[in-house]
């Protein structure tokens, strides 16, 4: 029979583990809200408060106390007290403190963009946290086996928890390292990615050549009885040289990505054309905007009541960029259903959307013009040239 002392040891400890758990998810959902509309915190600027570094400081500690808890529940002997110990501490400071960051972190000062990536990752320490916390065990013994180090029933052990947890303290930590320009950077730089592989799968899409054979299947009695209105069913099922109706229409749904004819009737390659040089200099504008822009960023958050111009600006930019590769993506995939009617519709919104957000980078931060205006309006040209294109070929089709 155990001691009276270690029974109350266990139960302080599961009170503990529960008091932590009820706190950890309530957190969660404060910090989702924030994630999901920050322009709902409107907690009080305070200028002793960094957000990014209580960030990286309650990210820090709570990466050591979950290493000192993965410790204690793999070794013997198994101390509850020492345990609730560690729990304490977080209560009482890392995980309030990593709210306290978010809070703190208001759009006016840090912009909306920063806001998100903070409150998301916070909210992700505090969700991987939570699920090592489960691991700590309520019978007095110390984990062993795949409570320990592997998977059962579908379920991680208590040291993949930890790396989980150590994975997500540290992102957090990257990011107040950033700072609010390199984390905006980064974001563009995502962004700009995107838009590569959009290009990279556009080239390889208009260097395919048509099936010699592609115009006449149309044309073979017997062989595509999804075009016939009325098939014969006995025909359809039965014949063993053609695939079963609903194999035949899962390739059709499939096989959505159409090359080009030869002919090209549609005049869909000049169109591409003109979209893959739209594309060249739009990732050349985020590319440049980050050298001359954003590397040229003064030092954020500024004191509250400055009446700085700079967070919304950025929060301007960054809806524009986000939006142009979503835009692209629907223009990828207008060109691989060769619908020229929507392709024009489409590449003439990313043209409009793409001047109107180089725009926003003719000034540079004390809103004077500079060399590098000279270069957007350069850019902007060049898209004029490439909207001319695109009137072109509509009147060619």
């Amino acid at each position: 029979m155990a001691p009276q002392k270690d029974t109350d040891a266990l139960k302080a400890l599961d009170s503990l583990v529960q008091t932590a758990s009820a706190l950890l998810k309530r957190l969660q959902s404060v910090l989702a809200e924030i994630q999901e509309s920050p322009a709902s915190n409107n907690s009080s600027p305070d200028a002793t408060i960094n957000a990014l570094a209580l960030a990286h400081d309650s990210a820090s500690l709570v990466r050591a106390h979950g290493t000192k808890i993965s410790l204690l529940i793999i070794n013997e002997p198994f101390t509850p007290s020492a345990v609730s110990t560690v729990l304490r501490e977080l209560i009482a400071g890392p995980i309030p403190g990593l709210l306290s960051s978010a809070q703190a972190c208001t759009p006016r000062q840090y912009t909306e963009v920063v806001c998100r990536e903070l409150a998301r990752k916070a909210r992700r320490v505090l969700s991987e946290l939570h699920e090592l916390v489960q691991k700590i065990p309520r019978d007095g013994k110390v984990l062993s086996g795949s409570r320990r180090g592997g998977f059962a029933a579908g379920e991680k052990g208590s040291l993949p928890a930890t790396g989980l947890l150590w994975s997500a303290c540290d992102e957090v930590i990257a990011l107040s390292r950033l700072g609010v320009g390199g984390i905006v950077a980064e974001k563009i730089q995502q962004w700009r990615d995107v838009l590569g592989d959009i290009m990279d799968e556009l080239k390889e899409w208009g260097a395919e050549e048509p099936d010699e054979d592609e115009e006449d299947e149309d044309e073979e009695d017997g062989v595509n009885h999804l075009s016939d209105p009325d098939p014969d069913p006995d025909l359809q099922l039965n014949t063993a040289s053609s695939l079963s109706t609903a194999q035949a229409m899962l390739d059709q749904i499939m096989d959505s990505q159409h090359t080009i004819p030869r002919s090209d009737p549609d005049r869909i390659r000049p169109r591409l054309e003109t979209c893959l040089q739209r594309l060249r200099l739009t990732i050349l504008l985020y590319q440049a905007l980050t050298k001359r822009r954003l590397k040229k960023l003064p030092p954020l958050p500024q004191e509250p009541g400055s009446g700085s111009d700079i967070p919304p600006r950025l929060d301007e930019m960054a809806n524009a960029l986000g939006a142009l590769p979503d835009m692209f993506g629907d223009l990828a995939c207008a060109f691989y259903e060769l619908q020229p009617e929507e392709i024009d519709k489409v590449m003439d919104q990313c043209f409009l959307d793409a001047f109107a957000a180089s725009d926003l980078f003719v000034r540079d931060w004390d809103g004077e013009t500079d060399a590098f205006s000279d270069w957007v309006v350069k850019f902007q040209a060049e898209v004029n040239k490439t909207r001319s294109g695109v009137a072109d070929a509509k009147r060619d089709t």
